[in-house]
C-alpha cells in the first residue's frame, strides 16, 4: 500500500509540475493581489520578501504583507524599499499589525531588501537566473538573514513547480513540513506522528530522489482539503483507495 500511495502522490506532483496551462503560483485568492506577486519581471523582490514573511502566520496573511506595505509606501520600487529604515519598518510592522513577531519580521524585511541591492544589483531575479542548480538556489535564499531551510526550500520549490523557472536539477528541493503535510504523510503510514523534520526530509527523498519536494504541494492540498486534523474527509480524498488511516477506519 506504501508504494502505491507513493506512487500516487509523485504523479499527482508531476502532472502539476508539467502542466502547460500553468503559469504562476495562486499564493492568494484576490487576482489582483496574485497578479502582483507573481509579477517576477518587474518585481520580484515581492516574491523574496513575501517569502520570508511566511513564518508562524497563516499564509495568506504572510503573503499579503509585501501588499500592505506598498500601500503605506505608496510604491514598491526596491529603490524605495531600501531607502526606508530599520526604526521605520519596525514602526510599520507594529502599528499595523502586519505579523505575529512584528519587530523581528521587520528587521528580516529590512536586511532582505538591503541584500537584494548590495547582491543582486537591486534585482532579485538574480538569485534564480541563468538555469542554476536547485542546491545553488536554496544556498542563496539560506543566505538571507531569517530564511531559513523550510522557506528557502518552499521558494526554489515554487520557482521550479507553479513559476517553471527552469533548473538544471531538483534533488536539492526538499520538502517543507507544516502540519499539513506531517498529518498527511503520518496517517497515509509513511512517518510516526512524532517524526523530526529532518526524518520527514529524508522520507520525502527516500519517495522520489530526484525532486523530493514535487509531493509537498500535493501533501499540503491534500491536508487542507481532505485530510484534515478533525473528522476528515477520506471518502474524497484521492488517496483513498490507499490510504492506510481509510483502511484502519474500515477494520474498525
Amino acid at each position: 500500500m506504501k508504494s502505491d500511495l507513493a506512487d500516487m502522490l509523485v504523479e499527482i506532483g508531476q502532472k502539476r509540475f508539467t502542466a502547460t496551462h500553468e503559469s504562476g503560483a495562486q499564493l492568494l485568492p484576490d487576482e489582483s493581489n496574485n497578479t502582483f506577486l507573481n509579477d517576477l519581471l518587474n518585481y520580484p523582490h515581492a516574491f523574496v520578501l513575501a517569502c520570508g514573511m511566511d513564518r508562524q502566520i497563516k499564509a495568506e496573511r504572510a503573503w499579503l504583507i509585501p501588499l500592505r506595505i506598498r500601500e503605506i509606501l505608496g510604491s514598491f520600487e526596491i529603490s524605495v524599499l531600501q531607502n526606508v529604515s530599520l526604526n521605520d519598518y519596525i514602526e510599520i510592522f507594529t502599528s499595523r499589525s502586519l505579523h505575529r513577531f512584528n519587530p523581528t519580521m521587520a528587521r528580516t524585511f529590512h536586511l532582505a531588501v538591503q541584500r537584494i541591492v548590495q547582491e543582486y544589483h537591486g534585482d532579485a531575479s538574480e538569485i534564480w537566473s541563468g538555469k542554476p542548480s536547485s542546491a545553488a538556489v536554496v544556498y542563496r535564499f539560506l543566505q538571507f538573514d531569517g530564511y531559513g531551510l523550510k522557506i528557502a526550500t518552499m521558494a526554489t520549490n515554487i520557482l521550479a513547480r507553479q513559476f517553471k523557472i527552469p533548473l538544471s536539477d531538483y534533488y536539492s528541493i526538499d520538502i517543507s513540513p507544516d502540519v499539513h503535510i506531517r498529518r498527511v504523510l503520518s496517517r497515509c503510514g509513511f512517518i510516526d506522528s512524532s517524526a523530526t523534520v529532518d526524518s520527514i526530509i529524508y522520507k520525502a527523498r527516500e519517495i522520489y530522489p530526484e525532486f523530493p519536494g514535487i509531493i509537498d504541494f500535493s501533501c499540503w492540498e491534500i491536508g487542507r482539503t481532505w485530510c484534515r486534523p478533525n473528522s476528515p474527509n477520506c471518502k474524497d480524498c484521492i488517496l483513498s483507495a490507499a490510504c492506510s488511516k481509510v483502511n484502519l477506519d474500515s477494520q474498525n
